[in-house]
């Protein structure tokens, strides 16, 4: 157990120290924004072409990976979505962000610095995948939802302009160059692979110190309770499910994956949601449990992603 600690513990550390430098005024709040600009718009589109771009298209476009992450992420939206409309009864707005909490992981900003310390071979590729699946699937729908439930009718409006944002998103532009140089195999010259290597070596620790930053000032107050069906959904169910549709793929005629991949996906599942998850819920009046919601899975998931990695190693799951 104490490897496993010295795997995530850095992890949780660093934000922790973005907490605290940004807490005590070494950093404003505000500077969050710039950092996680500098991560979203260079250094993490830089660490998508780099994976790829080194790759081979076989290695990368893994249609069992995909397939098997898209079918645990439903499942998942379509639990937390009834859940929320059937159980805690709220509204389809609210039920949407309850679905989006337990389905959307920090692929980018969690997800990779972890698998970059426990799975390197694979961390670049799983996260070109995972951003398929979250850019491309899952929030087109749940925003989708989103808009059906404000009553605008602008459902087909909204996946429009989310289709026009994605052509624009660095990441997908770093996902897009790399994959296009993989598919050509293109040599880059040395210069522009030593640049574009630079700036996706300072993507983890950056991350995570945003993250840091950015939960100080959330306050728990009385919605602690009702969030915790996401916490419990985002931490723990979603890495069942992802791991239940794993191991569906051969009897649907689909390749295995590789082991380290499976992994992959399963750690991938089990991080906290997305980092503008509040910020979304904020355009919709979701804004409070949300916030919550993001602050107690951040905290809880030091527990749960070292018992996840734990038991995956422990019980050699996909040796």
């Amino acid at each position: 157990m104490l490897d496993i600690l010295a795997i995530t513990s850095p992890i949780f550390i660093i934000i922790l120290i973005g907490f605290l430098m940004t807490r005590f005024g070494v950093f404003a709040k505000a500077d969050m924004r710039v950092f996680g600009k500098f991560v979203v718009n260079l250094a993490l589109p830089a660490l998508l072409f780099n994976a790829l771009a080194q790759r081979q298209v076989a290695d990368i476009l893994n249609p069992s990976y995909l397939l098997a992450y898209a079918i645990g992420s439903l499942a998942v939206i379509g639990v937390g979505f009834l859940w929320a409309r059937r159980v805690a009864r709220v509204n389809e707005q609210a039920s949407t962000f309850y679905a989006m909490g337990m389905s959307c992981s920090n692929s980018g900003y969690i997800g990779y610095p972890i698998l970059l310390l426990t799975l390197p071979s694979v961390a670049g590729v799983a996260l070109a995948l995972n951003m398929m699946v979250e850019n491309l699937l899952a929030l087109p729908l749940l925003l989708t939802l989103a808009e059906r439930g404000r009553g605008s009718g602008g459902a087909w409006a909204t996946i429009r302009m989310l289709m026009l944002r994605l052509a624009r998103n660095p990441l997908m532009i770093g996902l897009l160059a790399g994959l296009t140089v993989s598919l050509l195999r293109l040599k880059l010259p040395d210069a522009i692979t030593r640049t574009v290597t630079m700036f996706s070596a300072a993507s983890g620790a950056v991350a995570l110190f945003v993250i840091g930053g950015t939960l100080v000032g959330l306050s728990i107050g009385s919605i602690g309770k009702e969030v915790a069906p996401i916490v419990i959904g985002k931490l723990l169910l979603h890495p069942l499910a992802v791991f239940v549709a794993i191991t569906l793929m051969p009897s649907l005629g689909l390749p295995s994956i590789n082991p380290e991949l499976q992994m992959a996906a399963v750690l991938m599942a089990a991080v906290p949601m997305l980092g503008i998850y509040a910020t979304l819920a904020q355009q919709y009046g979701q804004e409070d449990f949300s916030a919550v919601a993001l602050l107690l899975t951040t905290v809880a998931s030091f527990f749960t992603l070292s018992g996840v990695l734990w038991a995956l190693q422990r019980f050699a799951v996909f040796a």
